[in-house]
């Protein structure tokens, strides 16, 4: 059954009151130099992937959690690419919530363990049943309550707090590169930045396997997009989510789409240069930065989660591009 959507526009306010609530569940993560030469002007990465759980979902994990208190709930439950159900498992556990979280059949090992070990129990689901769960807000059999990870206005409030501290840290900000998965970052960013320096770019990262919002710039509206499964695995859909669009197309400036050799050439750029681990969709920002897609001036790339294989990553620092 259809649940009727939740989406709205974001307040400043709303994201202010999360920069409070969330302290003590998330980290306020530092913005620092890319030591890398760009003829663009300077790189900054906004670095998520050090959050507890090697990723930014959990700002948004702590925030919704909270604005349920009231509800008295014992159960809740999600559907999760990995990284926003890791924040939610662990924060679950803090408040002695019991959290299950279905994912997507191709999520990596990495990705499912540490969920398990935040307590979390996973359901592994053919891709298309996870993309409908995404839009119908449920899934038959689930007991508890479901928490969006994209489209939920407290996550989204959450996420926003990276906006917050990127103008804290850095107020001539000429433009931010976010990955794009869901909208729930870019949102919630944009949200942020907007509300207090509106002249700031807001760009959104796709990866060239997946890249729905490019697809609905193009057209004017969501439409299916081409999709194949890659090492870049945090970002990327078949389409952009209806209830986010109305919100995503006047957030975002443009979406600039990447190449899987791009990503791969960032990650190894971020590992020798800044001893960073990201995983695909986190570099996929820096790889826009670096080909000037994005522009010249100040620029920040959010580096999302670096909760990637072991494998895979041994790859890409041989150069070779995992399949």
């Amino acid at each position: 059954m259809k649940v009727q959507s939740t989406m709205r526009a974001i307040a400043l306010q709303e994201i202010v009151e999360a920069q409070e609530t969330i302290k003590g569940y998330a980290l306020r993560t530092p913005l620092i130099p890319l030591y890398c030469d760009s003829q663009w002007g300077k790189i900054y990465l906004k670095l998520e992937n050090l959050q507890p759980t090697g990723s930014f979902k959990v700002r948004g994990a702590s925030n919704a959690l909270a604005a349920l208190k009231s509800e008295k709930l014992t159960k809740v439950y999600t559907a999760s690419a990995g990284n926003f159900a890791q924040g939610l498992a662990r924060n679950s556990g803090i408040l002695g919530l019991d959290c299950s979280v279905v994912v997507p059949d191709h999520t990596p090992d990495v990705k499912t363990a540490a969920i398990e070990q935040y307590g979390g129990k996973v359901i592994r689901v053919p891709y298309d049943t996870w993309w409908n769960i995404m839009i119908n807000h449920s899934h038959p059999g689930m007991e508890g309550k479901f928490i969006h990870s994209v489209a939920e206005p407290s996550v989204i409030a959450g996420n926003g707090t990276i906006g917050l501290e990127i103008l804290e840290d850095l107020p001539d900000v000429d433009a931010v590169v976010v990955p794009y998965g869901g909208g729930g970052l870019i949102t919630g960013i944009s949200s942020a930045i907007k509300s207090k320096k509106a002249n700031v770019k807001i760009f959104a990262a796709e990866v060239e396997t997946a890249a729905p919002l490019s697809k609905a710039l193009e057209v004017g509206e969501p439409a299916e997009c081409e999709y194949r499964p890659s090492f870049v695995d945090c970002i990327g859909s078949r389409s952009v989510l209806n209830e986010m669009w109305p919100y995503v197309k006047k957030l975002v400036d443009s979406s600039l789409v990447v190449t899987l050799k791009q990503i791969a050439d960032s990650m190894k750029l971020l590992a020798d240069r800044n001893h960073v681990i990201a995983e695909g969709g986190a570099a996929a920002p820096v790889s826009a930065a670096l080909n000037g897609s994005a522009g010249k001036g100040n620029i920040v790339c959010v580096i999302s989660g670096g909760n990637i294989d072991k494998n895979i990553f041994s790859q890409i620092l041989k150069n070779s591009i995992p399949t």
